[in-house]
């Protein structure tokens, strides 16, 4: 308090509002509202929807958008499962090599994608270290098939989900889960009531991050997949596609059509983690 009654705001080193206010919108419009914006516009009110949808409805643009949504909605609901897994094993227990594996989860994050996707493509060949016994064995093909598309955007999508959820089990005590024993619950009670509702919202996180990041992969998929119009092409691709042949309304098009599904998808899996977290809230 001063001598007249007011006291003053104590001095931060951090930026005021206005301040942080105007970087932030700055760069959201420089990174993302401008572009969007751009891509909207040419879209709506340069080609026109009617174009739009001529270009959209095609038999090889809807098996291209069905694939790579579908693809990316297997492997991030794989990613989901095993990433959870996997960061259960990073931060509850001790092994030989924890650090070298926990490193390595954040691999596909400073490997380029096509050199990514030549790695995959080389193993899972049908002369490939791993290729080749799946297909003498089991008769299965992965490269340049669906199930080729699946893995290499498992792999680019697997460390979202693992980081996201790491920190939030590193904050629930051992003591949670010795309650929950004390009280009569088995392992699959207190893992199924009380662990996993805790990892859920983070875990949804992570999800929603690495089907984003599959939705648009590109590098990493293209070696793999084989690029069969109507069989293992993505959305991507077409895009590219259109670019080469200068087809700059076509490109567009596609790409308000995944930007579309995309906000749709990230929109319910949003909706989903208010309420877990309202239900968890309410608990």
């Amino acid at each position: 308090m001063t001598s007249r009654g007011y006291s003053l705001k104590a001095p931060t080193p951090m930026p005021g509002w206005g301040l942080s206010f105007g970087i932030m919108v700055t760069m959201l419009s420089v990174v993302v509202l401008i572009p969007m914006g751009v891509l909207l516009w040419r879209g709506f009110f340069v080609a026109g929807p009617g174009a739009m949808w001529e270009v959209i409805n095609r038999p090889r643009v809807w098996a291209a958008l069905e694939l790579s949504f579908r693809a990316a909605l297997i492997a991030s609901l794989f990613n989901l499962v095993f990433g959870v897994i996997l960061a259960w094993v990073l931060v509850r227990y001790r092994f030989p090599g924890k650090r070298i594996l926990d490193a390595a989860v954040d691999l596909p994050f400073a490997l380029p994608t096509a050199v990514a996707g030549i790695a995959l493509t080389a193993i899972y060949a049908p002369n490939g270290a791993l290729g080749a016994p799946l297909m003498e064995i089991f008769g299965l093909r992965v490269a340049y098939t669906e199930i080729g598309i699946w893995i290499a955007l498992a792999f680019v999508g697997l460390p979202f989900v693992v980081r996201t959820v790491q920190p939030v089990i590193e904050e629930i005590d051992r003591e949670t889960e010795e309650v929950s024993a004390t009280l009569g619950a088995s392992r699959l009670r207190t893992v199924s009531h009380v662990i996993l509702p805790m990892l859920a919202p983070a875990a949804l996180t992570g999800f929603a991050l690495a089907l984003a990041r599959s939705v648009g992969e590109y590098g990493s998929v293209i070696f793999i997949a084989g690029n069969l119009p109507n069989v293992t092409e993505i959305a991507p691709l077409l895009i590219v596609i259109r670019l080469e042949e200068f087809d700059y309304d076509g490109a567009v098009a596609i790409a308000i059509a995944m930007l579309t599904i995309s906000f749709a998808l990230l929109l319910a899996i949003n909706l989903i983690q208010i309420w877990s977290r309202r239900r968890m809230g309410a608990v």
